[in-house]
C-alpha cells in the first residue's frame, strides 16, 4: 500500500461516497474502486460494506481507518519537523471562526500575525459551533474560535475572551432605561434572534418559561443585520457587548442585561489535541494571546498543556 491510496480510503471515509472522492481526489470513480479493491486484496479483507448507494465500514474497516489517519498524521508530523529547519514560516493556516469573530477579532489579529509571519497565507472558513468543531476534527481547519463549552475530548480549548450577552434596544425604546430585563417583561415585543450557533440554545433556555407567549419576529445569521434591524425598530435582539461597543458608546443602542442573573460567554480559542504545530502555528497562538491581553507561560506550554490529560 501507498500513501496515496490511504488518502484516498480517508477520504472515501470522511465523505461516506466513492463519487465524492473521486472528485476531491481529482480522479475517476473506477481509479477509486481500484484503489480500494488494491488495499483490499493486500489486506486480505473488506474495508466497506455498500447497501445501494450508501457505503459504511466493516469492522476491519474501523480498524484499518485508524492506522491509516496515524500514518499520515506521521507524514504530516515529518513534513512539518522538515518545515521548522527553514528559518521563515511558510505555508498556510486555516481558521474556523463566525460572522461576528471575523468582523471583530481576526481584522487585527490578522493584521499583527502577518506583519510578524508575511510568508504564511491565513484563510477564514465562516463556522458555527458544532460546525467549527467538526472542521477540526476533519482537519479541515487548522484552528477555530468559538463559545463555550464544547465536550469534545479531542479539541485543546486555550480561553482568551469572556464578555456578556446583553438584550439590545433601540434609543428611546420603552426598554433603553433599563438596566436589566426578565424573560417574561419581553413578551410584548417582537424578537429578532439569532438562526442558530451556542447563544441561539442559551437564549432558548432563558426563554423556555415565556416561550408559548413570546413572538420571534426575525431569525437572522448575521451581527450586523441584527443590529440594523434593531435600530430601525424592527424588534429587540441579543449580542455580546463587544460587538457593539461603538453603537452603544454612541447612543445608537441601548444594552440591558438579562435577569435574574447575567448570561456571560466564554471565548476560546481551539484545536486538535493530537495536531503538529508548527512555528507558524504556534506564532498563531501567540498573537491571539497578545490581543486577548492574556498573560499566560509561554506559548509552546500552552499550546501542549492538555497533552497530560490525553
Amino acid at each position: 500500500m501507498d500513501l496515496d491510496q490511504l488518502h484516498t480510503f480517508l477520504e472515501i471515509v470522511r465523505l461516506k461516497s466513492f463519487s465524492k472522492a473521486a472528485q476531491t481526489c481529482y480522479r475517476t470513480q473506477p481509479a477509486i474502486s481500484a484503489q480500494v479493491r488494491q488495499l483490499e486484496q493486500e489486506l486480505n479483507t473488506q474495508l466497506f460494506e455498500r447497501f445501494g448507494s450508501r457505503i459504511t465500514l466493516t469492522t476491519a474497516g474501523r480498524i484499518f481507518c485508524q492506522f491509516a489517519e496515524q500514518i499520515l498524521n506521521l507524514r504530516r508530523q515529518a513534513q512539518d519537523s522538515i518545515a521548522e529547519l527553514e528559518r521563515t514560516p511558510r505555508g498556510e493556516l486555516v481558521i474556523a471562526a463566525n460572522e461576528a469573530t471575523c468582523i471583530y477579532v481576526l481584522p487585527k489579529v490578522f493584521s499583527e500575525y502577518k506583519r510578524q509571519f508575511p510568508n504564511v497565507q491565513l484563510l477564514v472558513e465562516r463556522s458555527y459551533g458544532s460546525r467549527i468543531v467538526e472542521a477540526l476534527l476533519e482537519n479541515v481547519a487548522d484552528f477555530g474560535i468559538t463559545q463555550l463549552p464544547l465536550q469534545e475530548r479531542r479539541i485543546q480549548v486555550v480561553k482568551i475572551h469572556a464578555d456578556e450577552i446583553k438584550v439590545i434596544v433601540a434609543a428611546g425604546h420603552p426598554l433603553a432605561g433599563k438596566r436589566s430585563v426578565s424573560a417574561t417583561e419581553l413578551v410584548d415585543y417582537p424578537l429578532l434572534l439569532p438562526k442558530y450557533g451556542t447563544t441561539r440554545s442559551r437564549l432558548n433556555e432563558w426563554l423556555e418559561l415565556v416561550e408559548d407567549s413570546i413572538s420571534v419576529s426575525m431569525e437572522l445569521d448575521s451581527t450586523e443585520m441584527v443590529k440594523r434591524f434593531v435600530m430601525a425598530g424592527l424588534g429587540i435582539s441579543f449580542l455580546a457587548v463587544s460587538h457593539c461597543l461603538d453603537d452603544l458608546a454612541s447612543g445608537r443602542l441601548c444594552a440591558l442585561s438579562l435577569a435574574p442573573e447575567p448570561m456571560l460567554r466564554q471565548i476560546a480559542l481551539v484545536y486538535r489535541k493530537d495536531k503538529a504545530l508548527s512555528k507558524a502555528a504556534l506564532g498563531f497562538i501567540q498573537v491571539v494571546l497578545a490581543h486577548a491581553g492574556i498573560q499566560r507561560r509561554p506559548v509552546t506550554e500552552v499550546a501542549r498543556q492538555g497533552d497530560a490529560k490525553k
